[in-house]
């Protein structure tokens, strides 16, 4: 088992472009002045593995040195294997990035960022997901300095339960962001066809397409805020319900069962 040492917050670090991603250990450096942090990541990147689980082989843990470990397993298997046998402490708080590239409206449906965050639910405090709206992170340092600020505040927050905040913030230095904006989820187009294309031995192979363009991004939504110039902070949660829909499924299902 991986031990704690005597600080005040005790941080779960994970994402899903590996252990040695930038954004990554630039915010560990950044979280590690105040909490111990204990960074738990998968070897390679696992971008766009949601919140899926290995099953069909072992994982194996690496230790990379200095409370750094790598699992050859997906951002979930991280934070999962951590939670349930590799610290011999329950963190306070699950971080997971920072994420090289934007997860907002239907990206987190797929994003291995996201899912690392929700794997740390039920703990002391609102697991926090965030990205930088940018593949090259020109401008990570914005992303840190923005959650060291909600730290600042974290314990405050009033919804500590099965909470999981989706942070996203614009690729601008930090004196050109505005501020915070409580977002909800917008939603894309439709994904980009599949891309058709040949391997050496004359087989068809695949690759995934873009997403869809941006469809719902007005007002109030991540996609607006971060066109404005904010960081986007969306609650989410992992009750996929649809509440709006239970007394209508309810009235279909009593036309069944007559």
């Amino acid at each position: 088992m991986l031990n704690s040492t005597p600080k005040t917050m005790k941080i779960l670090l994970s994402n899903d472009d590996g252990y040695h991603a930038r954004g990554l250990r630039s915010l560990r450096e950044s979280l590690k002045q105040f909490a111990t942090v204990v960074t738990v990541a998968p070897e390679i990147n696992r971008s766009g593995a949601s919140n899926s689980l290995t099953l069909e082989h072992p994982l194996r843990l690496n230790d990379r040195g200095d409370q750094v470990y790598s699992i050859n397993g997906t951002p979930t298997d991280c934070v999962h294997l951590a939670l349930t046998g590799l610290l011999d402490y329950e963190p306070d708080i699950v971080v997971s990035g920072i994420n090289a590239g934007a997860n907002m409206g239907d990206d987190v449906l797929y994003s291995g960022t996201v899912a690392a965050a929700m794997e740390g639910r039920f703990l002391g405090l609102p697991a926090i997901a965030v990205s930088s709206c940018s593949f090259a992170l020109e401008h990570v340092a914005s992303a840190v300095q923005a959650i060291e600020l909600l730290f600042t505040h974290m314990t405050d927050f009033p919804d500590k339960e099965d909470t999981i905040l989706n942070v996203n913030v614009p690729n601008l230095p930090w004196h050109k962001i505005k501020g915070f904006q409580t977002t909800r989820l917008g939603r894309r187009h439709k994904a980009e066809p599949v891309i058709n294309a040949t391997d050496p031995r004359g087989e068809p192979i695949y690759w995934v397409g873009p997403p869809g363009e941006e469809q719902d991004a007005g007002a109030g939504t991540d996609f607006y805020a971060i066109h404005q110039g904010y960081v986007s902070v969306t609650p989410i949660h992992t009750d996929l319900t649809r509440y709006q829909a239970l007394t209508i499924t309810s009235e279909w299902l009593d036309k069944i069962n007559d």
